[in-house]
């Protein structure tokens, strides 16, 4: 089975991508995904981030609004919230794995919004990177309920750039072209390493 890493700053079309991934037979697991429901009504992140971050937990479930403000106000916070939560993304995507292999899966896709920034590349055959012109990502960005730049800003910083990402990636899909050109690189991809020929580099 091939294992393949999708990544892309905000605003790239990311989610978009990984959905065309799975509609073309791919097994994808979603980091971002599964974060959420760690966090939710029975998450098994809602305890030790109640005894770690105890204003940040309200009815049973993490007030993912709360611990920004937390992790904002305390530069050792971030820290300590990566420490709970990335064993048990990490568990997720193992036994996603797992499951994927036992069903004969020829293509897994690993959707993950920091991949570089957490070293996760390094265990993968393959990194995609979805990206963009940078004024499609902000015009798509700043259209999200809520956003102002002074967030998109925040968000940017701690993302790698743009380039940096498309200078590792070994595939790159484009979404700035529309949805067509993109589902035809994800075709493209799948089908290169399908291929018996294609070795991971």
């Amino acid at each position: 089975m091939i294992v393949l890493g999708l990544t892309g700053s905000i605003g790239m079309g990311k989610t978009t991508t990984a959905r065309m991934f799975a509609e073309e037979g791919a097994w994808v697991h979603d980091a971002d995904a599964t974060v959420h429901e760690l966090y939710g009504r029975g998450g098994k992140a809602v305890g030790p981030i109640g005894e770690a971050f105890p204003d940040a937990v309200k009815d049973g479930v993490v007030d993912r609004k709360a611990l920004a403000g937390l992790i904002k106000a305390d530069a050792q916070a971030l820290g300590r919230l990566e420490a709970i939560v990335h064993p048990l993304v990490a568990a997720s995507r193992d036994a996603f794995l797992r499951k994927a292999r036992a069903f004969g899966a020829k293509v897994a896709v690993l959707d993950v919004p920091l991949l570089f920034e957490t070293g996760g590349h390094k265990a993968l055959d393959a990194v995609v990177v979805v990206s963009a012109p940078s004024d499609v990502q902000r015009q798509r960005v700043l259209e999200r309920p809520g956003m102002t730049a002074e967030q998109l800003e925040t968000l940017l910083e701690r993302q790698a750039p743009d380039a940096d990402k498309r200078a590792r990636a070994d595939f790159i899909v484009d979404t700035g072209q529309g949805l067509d050109h993109a589902r035809a690189q994800v075709r493209q991809i799948l089908a290169t390493v399908k291929d018996p020929a294609w070795r991971p580099a």
